[in-house]
């Protein structure tokens, strides 16, 4: 039986009480014969402050057109939209924000499908994060890759590469003009995501993974013709799922949910998906955990021979057959009996999907790396867990010992001051940037490299934090380190001098001052005034939660807030 859709009801061309908005369509040019078919919601957050999203017009088009061929009537709307580098503030503030407004769109109007067009590193789970809560059929279409650009003949992509030329500009061995070059020619030459595995092109893989696009969508060039053809073939098949009522809610289970930290494991992906992955989980009622990441990280190898966890593009990846040939190698560990967005099952999509390229996606038997390509830690510093990407890190500091050397300033001349004394050994702690204290978690994780040993050749240092790293970075950095500073965690309390020690292998992250010591370190501490006092900013320091638990508003994922708060 076919679903009662909305938007008959709200147009009833039989209902004189519908005169309003049916007038207020027609004012627009559209006719009855429009107004007779079902209604799907466009969101498109086209920006020209988000170069990832800037080619959305013309997909934004190309959904229409197989909306309006497949018999429904397309009404496109805007959101927010973000690109990290032009806010003043970690946007993993707004991305919450975005949540609502598309989550508050989508539930008020009469849509009786929506397509979501995002691309870019919280844009991507904002919308999955509202989807599951509105709950109506719903698709993605991600934005897709960067190109790769060109430095004296190697392949190279923005942010990755781009962290590599400036630590190498700090140290001295290259100069202005070599930095001109690589900005005008390498980097920067097409709209979409960084060309690496980093965190847009991760949330673009996830959302495959979770099977909320089509199959074959996520690696697909931003530039490529594909990219528009299949824009137009996720028009077509909202009409399907509208007409067999598949929701999001059929769709993110917790064998889903499972599903992507498997593809994110073994494509060494980026750190922030598991901040992103909970938040999600949580919006559709699944709870995932740390322990839920450390156990599948366990189980499942390192694949994926892309930057910054190895040496290609997405680009390349996507010749080697993309993010779907990822799961099709790792298909004996997958669930697929899983539902997706293109009404089969998982197993029905990875039929006749090979491997291209063994160089970029090795086999299950010749893995990379025997486990996943991040780590959970725990121990005194971190008692609810931190994160480290195995992948990108430096094999011989995964296990390390050393004394801490707290920052006190991010600013590369301050850094170059504070630390002239420090050594190779020493382990750079950078806090108070979490979700509270920065606030927004922001992504300066990298931080803390003295000049003074990037002259020597050192490009790398155990570094330990509570806020994120971009995950075009690389480095053996812990990340998410909970409770952070800002509320009271034991990362506050540490002190230049004090040894700290790090094994991944084990799961461990350690401070290694005796336990009275430590308590009454904490017992003196005193929270800093919280940096802003009224607008959302403030709203997000009041309500979010820590990274483990998703750095979602606690009046989302608690029961009955608003009475708790009486």
């Amino acid at each position: 039986m076919a679903p009662k859709l909305i938007s008959k009801e709200w147009l009833d061309l039989g209902n004189p009480m519908n005169l309003t908005r049916r007038g207020h369509l027609r004012a627009m040019g559209y006719t009855d014969y429009d107004m007779q078919r079902p209604i799907i919601g466009v969101c498109n957050p086209w920006s020209e402050l988000n170069p990832g999203h800037s080619h959305f017009r013309v997909l934004g088009d190309a959904v229409k057109r197989g909306i309006w061929a497949a018999g429904g009537f397309p009404l496109e709307f805007p959101t927010i939209s973000m690109c990290e580098v032009f806010h003043n503030i970690s946007t993993l503030i707004y991305r919450n924000l975005m949540a609502m407004d598309t989550e508050e769109f989508i539930d008020s109007m009469p849509f009786d499908g929506v397509v979501l067009l995002s691309t870019c590193d919280k844009d991507v789970p904002a919308q999955i994060m509202a989807l599951a809560t509105v709950d109506k059929p719903a698709i993605i279409v991600t934005g897709g890759t960067r190109l790769a650009g060109y430095y004296e003949g190697q392949t190279v992509a923005c942010s990755t590469d781009t962290q590599r030329f400036m630590w190498n500009y700090v140290a001295g061995t290259i100069g202005p003009a070599e930095m001109e070059e690589v900005e005008l020619n390498g980097f920067f030459n097409t709209c979409g995501a960084c060309g690496v595995m980093g965190t847009a092109n991760t949330v673009q893989s996830i959302a495959e993974a979770l099977g909320l696009t089509l199959p074959g969508c996520a690696s697909i060039p931003a530039v490529y013709a594909q990219r528009i053809q299949i824009a137009e073939a996720t028009g077509i098949k909202i009409m399907e799922l509208v007409q067999r009522d598949i929701r999001p809610s059929q769709i993110l289970t917790r064998p889903a949910f499972e599903n992507a930290i498997r593809v994110l494991m073994a494509m060494g992906a980026s750190t922030n998906l598991v901040i992103h992955l909970i938040a999600m989980a949580r919006r559709a009622g699944v709870t995932l955990t740390l322990d839920d990441f450390d156990r599948i990280g366990k189980e499942t190898p390192f694949i994926t021979n892309v930057k910054p966890s190895g040496s290609y593009t997405v680009e390349e990846l996507y010749h080697a057959g993309g993010v779907v040939a990822v799961m099709k190698e790792l298909e004996p560990l997958l669930d697929t009996t899983v539902m997706t967005a293109n009404g089969q099952t998982l197993k029905e999509n990875l039929q006749g999907v090979r491997v291209r390229n063994r160089d970029i996606i090795h086999p299950l038997d010749n893995p990379i790396q025997p486990d996943g390509g991040l780590r959970i830690v725990r121990g005194s510093l971190a008692p609810d867990g931190a994160v480290i990407k195995t992948s990108a890190a430096s094999p011989h500091l995964l296990r390390h010992t050393g004394p801490a050397v707290v920052l006190r300033s991010r600013k590369q001349e301050d850094i170059d001051r504070d630390l002239a004394h420090v050594t190779a050994d020493h382990v750079v702690i950078n806090r108070n940037m979490g979700p509270v204290g920065a606030p927004g978690m922001p992504e300066v994780g990298p931080s803390g490299l003295p000049r003074h040993l990037l002259r020597q050749g050192l490009r790398d240092m155990v570094r330990i934090t509570d806020a994120r790293m971009s995950g075009t970075s690389y480095g053996t950095i812990v990340l998410h380190v909970a409770p952070e500073a800002a509320v009271g965690g034991p990362l506050a309390i540490v002190q230049d001098g004090d040894m700290i020690e790090l094994d991944a292998e084990r799961g461990a992250l350690n401070l290694l001052v005796d336990e009275r010591e430590i308590q009454r370190r904490l017992a003196a501490w005193q929270p800093d005034t919280p940096k802003y006092t009224s607008g959302y900013r403030a709203l997000w320091i009041d309500q979010v939660t820590q990274a483990p638990e998703g750095c979602d508003f606690r009046f989302n994922i608690e029961k009955n807030w608003l009475l708790k708060r009486r």
